[in-house]
C-alpha cells in the first residue's frame, strides 16, 4: 500500500454538482438554467412534440384523404375458408360464434363472406354480408344465406 493507491471510503464522496448553493460552489446565480425566458422560469415543461420555436413535423407534414369515423370494417371470409372449415370439421352451419371458437375471428368482427373459391356441399351461413357471387355460389350448393 503506498499513497498512491489511497481512495476516500465508498459514498463518502459525492460525485454530482448541487446548483443553486451560491457562487461560490461554480453553480449558483442562474443556476445553469441561463439569463431570462421559458426554461429558466420555475414550472417550466416542454410541449410534446415542441421544436424550439420550429415548426413541429406533425404540422409540416401534409394530412390526406378523409376517414370516416363511421366506416364499419369487415373480416373478409372467402369460400375457400368455408370449405376448408367444413372438411376439416364437418359443420353443417357457419356462424360468427363458430369462426370465434375455430379461432379465426375476434368476438366482435364483422365478416363478408366473398366469392374467391369454391364450396362444394349444401350449408347454412351466416354473416354480416355476402357479395353477391358468393350467395349465389351458396345457394347453387343448395345451401342457405343468412344475413346478421
Amino acid at each position: 500500500m503506498d499513497l498512491s493507491s489511497l481512495k476516500p471510503a465508498e459514498g463518502s464522496v459525492k460525485t454530482r454538482k448541487r446548483i443553486g448553493r451560491g457562487q461560490g460552489s461554480g453553480r449558483g446565480g442562474t443556476s445553469t438554467k441561463g439569463h431570462k425566458g421559458a426554461q429558466s422560469r420555475t414550472g417550466y415543461s416542454r410541449k410534446a412534440g415542441f421544436e424550439g420555436g420550429q415548426m413541429p413535423i406533425q404540422r409540416r407534414l401534409p394530412k390526406r384523404g378523409f376517414k370516416n369515423r363511421n366506416r364499419v370494417e369487415y373480416t373478409a371470409l372467402n369460400l375457400s375458408k368455408i370449405q376448408e372449415l367444413v372438411e376439416k370439421y364437418n359443420f353443417t352451419e357457419i356462424t360468427p360464434e363458430i369462426l370465434h371458437g375455430a379461432k379465426l375471428i375476434g368476438k366482435t368482427e364483422r365478416i363478408k363472406v366473398l366469392a374467391r373459391g369454391e364450396i362444394k356441399s349444401g350449408l347454412t351461413v351466416k354473416a354480416h354480408a355476402f357479395s353477391s357471387k358468393a350467395q349465389e355460389a351458396i345457394e347453387k350448393a343448395g345451401g342457405n344465406v343468412e344475413t346478421l
